[in-house]
């Protein structure tokens, strides 16, 4: 896949089917939308592609309320380029931008890529004011020689997948919720980095993850998650939280990975979170502490042996 970060310069010279939105989280109605780029244009022998914008919209528009990410650039790149898209253009995102006609912003998008199809949601719109709409688009598709196209909604039950109910899931602990939403388990990337090594002095080593403040995280409390390292999934105990036991002041997610041995000191990580084990909570002593990890590694093996029936 090609990656692109401007639309400045021509990217193609095979004709292409389009597809833009934020995207974040890549969710099943994100999926459709791009899945079906990529399958007209393989359709018709053209190339598929995608554009996707960083910052976040919501953070220029709404800067006293940011939203926050379901995944990284990096990650949403990641799961892009798992649907077959043949080049994503990671746009910025600024006041200029917001303000742009959508026609002027068509033209730029036509510079850069030879375009002949356009898919979009059912309530996408782009440029000054929004007025980007299906009708505009397509109207201004007429001049500039493509057409449009919209994808339908996604539903679970009678409720539109969104990223921002993904997002209320999340942030209530529902890990398992969000799996027929997303198509996958939840899952981030982050550099392990050195903590106060206290885990080891208990008899539990845990993998220290750095996450951006900007990204989404579950609840507090403990999950059963898989951790992949160099290739292999390892299953792992996860704790989300300030550590009360230990007067902790700053919130941490720490990896208890089971039945492994090794440095992972500075490598990126996979984390997947499979269910939530319980809440965090403040343990009276040392001992107590080590008695409750000790039954959410066990709680944690049902879980795994769950997944593997």
């Amino acid at each position: 896949m090609l990656l692109a970060d401007s639309l400045d310069k021509p990217l193609s010279s095979v004709p292409i089917v389009l597809t833009i939105g934020v995207f974040d989280g890549v969710h099943l109605g994100h999926q459709r939308l791009i899945t079906t780029a990529v399958e007209r244009a393989a359709s018709l022998g053209y190339a598929s592609a995608v554009i996707t914008f960083d910052p976040h919209p919501n953070t220029v528009i709404r800067p006293d309320n940011p939203i926050p990410l379901l995944s990284s650039i990096e990650e949403r790149s990641k799961l892009i380029e798992a649907l077959g898209a043949d080049i994503l253009v990671v746009a910025p995102f600024n006041r200029e931008v917001m303000s742009t006609p959508a026609e002027d912003y068509m033209r730029q998008i036509k510079h850069a890529l030879p375009l002949k199809e356009l898919w979009i949601g059912h309530d996408f719109a782009l440029g000054r004011r929004r007025e980007g709409n299906f009708a505009r688009l397509s109207e201004i598709g007429q001049e500039l020689g493509y057409s449009v196209g919209t994808v339908a909604q996604v539903l679970t039950g009678d409720q539109v997948i969104s990223s921002s109910r993904i997002r209320e899931a999340l942030q209530a602990g529902q890990v398992a919720d969000v799996v027929p939403l997303l198509g996958h388990f939840y899952w981030l990337e982050g550099k392990i980095v050195q903590g106060d090594q206290r885990g080891r002095t208990i008899g539990f080593p845990t993998a220290n993850f750095s996450i951006a403040e900007n990204h989404i995280l579950p609840a507090d409390g403990v999950y059963a998650c898989y951790v992949t390292v160099d290739g292999q999934r390892h299953q792992a105990v996860t704790n989300i939280g300030k550590r009360p036991t230990f007067d902790g002041l700053k919130r941490t997610v720490e990896a208890h990975l089971l039945d492994f041995d090794g440095d992972l000191y500075g490598k990126v990580l996979r984390l997947e979170f499979i269910d939530r084990i319980r809440n965090e909570q403040r343990f009276a002593g040392i001992d107590a502490l080590i008695a409750q990890i000790r039954k959410d590694v066990e709680t944690a093996r049902e879980i795994f042996a769950r997944q593997t029936q």
